[in-house]
C-alpha cells in the first residue's frame, strides 16, 4: 500500500482532532495532534495576546515543523491535526491583523516560516474543515477549556475569512472540503466512512469533491 501524508485543517472547533483521531484508528494510520495542553505559552497568550503572540507562533512553527517531518518520513500513512501552513496563513497573519503582532515580528516570522517549509516533503491532501460560526461557538462553549473563553464569535468569523482567502491560493495537494456541521463522524459511522471514502478517491486521483 502507498504511503500517505494526510493533513487536517480547520477553525477552532471544526472537529479536526475528533476526526484525526477517527481515521487514525480506521485506518490504522499514525496520528499527531496540535499542543494545547502541554503547550507553555498557550495559557498566557489568551490572557494577553499581544505580548505572547510571537512567542507563541514561534513555539508552534518548531512544534509543528517537527511533526511533520516526523510523520512525512516514517513508514506507514499518517495524519495530522491541523497545518504549520495555518500558523502562518491564518493564526499569525490574524494577530498581525488585529494589531497583536507588530509588523516586525510579524516580518522576521514569515521569514523563518518560509524557509523551513521550504524543505518539508508536501502533503498528499489536506481535509478542511468547516462549519459556521454559531456551530463554531457552541462547539467550543461545550469543550468548556478554561484558555478558549475569551474567544469570540468576531474572531472565528476572521479566521474564517483567511481560510477561505487561503485556500483559494493553496496548490501543494489537494484539497477535500467537508461542512463538519452536515457529517456527524464522532457518532455516525456511516457518516466516517462517508468521509474516508472520498479521501482515499482523492489520494488515488480517482475524483474531487467538496462534502
Amino acid at each position: 500500500m502507498s504511503k500517505h501524508l494526510v493533513l487536517v485543517a480547520g477553525n477552532i472547533g471544526a472537529g479536526k482532532t475528533s476526526l484525526t483521531e477517527r481515521i487514525g484508528e480506521r485506518l490504522g494510520w499514525r496520528t499527531a495532534f496540535e499542543s494545547v495542553d502541554d503547550n507553555p505559552y498557550l495559557p498566557d497568550f489568551y490572557t494577553d495576546m499581544r505580548q505572547w503572540s510571537f512567542h507563541l507562533q514561534i513555539f508552534f512553527l518548531g512544534h509543528r515543523a517537527e511533526q511533520h517531518l516526523q510523520m512525512a518520513t516514517l513508514p506507514q500513512s499518517a495524519i495530522l491535526d491541523r497545518s504549520i501552513y495555518e500558523d502562518a496563513y491564518i493564526f499569525a497573519r490574524v494577530l498581525h491583523h488585529m494589531g497583536n503582532l507588530s509588523a516586525r515580528d510579524y516580518n522576521a516570522y514569515r521569514r523563518l516560516f518560509d524557509l523551513v517549509t521550504r524543505t518539508l516533503p508536501p502533503p498528499d491532501l489536506l481535509i478542511y474543515l468547516k462549519a459556521p460560526v454559531p456551530v463554531l461557538m457552541e462547539r467550543i462553549h461545550r469543550r468548556g477549556r478554561g484558555m478558549e473563553s475569551g474567544i469570540t464569535a468576531e474572531y472565528l468569523t476572521l479566521l474564517d475569512t483567511f481560510y477561505d482567502e487561503w485556500l483559494q491560493t493553496f496548490d501543494l495537494c489537494p484539497v477535500l472540503t467537508i461542512q463538519s456541521n452536515d457529517l456527524d463522524f464522532v457518532h455516525k459511522p456511516q457518516h466516517l466512512d462517508i468521509v474516508i471514502e472520498r479521501m482515499q478517491n482523492l489520494l488515488h486521483g480517482r475524483e474531487e469533491l467538496v462534502l
